[in-house]
């Protein structure tokens, strides 16, 4: 496809984490909620116009009837406010097998379904071009479905040690560089 006009944008996001996708004027584009089963590599991906505390309740909602009834869901979340709300407090009380967990600020990298969305990125949206919102939205349900056809887990390469030692080298140079 040509490389003409002004492609449309494309979200990021984690399980609970997606930033609206910004269009001209500052509109929102479109929100993807993503969820990644950590153990199979299996994404369960939902797009909403709009990320409200309504859209993130639907996202719920679709993950409650996908995941087996016999299962916890655990949630790895950022700090965004819709994931706080009230209403949404009260749909975990009223599903006590949900369990949102929030990283700190600036931790992001902590969540595995960030790799899966830089991998949508890298591999699907940056190169591609979209001329609308609904192509965008057929091309990201179509990764999905082809992703959940051989999907892939993602497995940390170092043990936890290796990572603290390697930040606590980190946290020596920058206490010795004199700053």
């Amino acid at each position: 496809m040509p490389r003409t006009g002004r492609p449309a944008r494309w979200p990021s996001g984690s399980a609970c984490r997606s930033p609206p996708s910004r269009g001209s004027g500052g509109r929102s584009v479109f929100t993807l909620f993503a969820a990644l089963d950590a153990t199979t590599g299996k994404v369960i991906g939902s797009l909403h116009r709009r990320h409200r505390t309504a859209e993130f309740k639907k996202f719920l909602a679709k993950l409650d009837r996908e995941v087996p009834a016999g299962l916890d869901v655990h949630l790895i979340c950022d700090n965004y406010a819709t994931h706080k709300t009230e209403t949404v407090k009260k749909w975990l009380l009223a599903h006590p097998r949900f369990h949102l967990h929030f990283t700190p600020t600036g931790s992001s990298w902590l969540n595995l379904v960030e790799r899966w969305f830089a991998e949508l990125t890298d591999k699907k949206l940056r190169r591609g071009v979209h001329r609308s919102v609904q192509a965008l939205e057929r091309d990201i349900r179509a990764w999905v479905a082809d992703w959940n056809t051989n999907p892939r887990p993602y497995v940390w390469t170092k043990t936890a040690d290796q990572i603290l030692e390697s930040l606590a080298g980190y946290i020596r140079r920058i206490k010795d560089s004199g700053h």
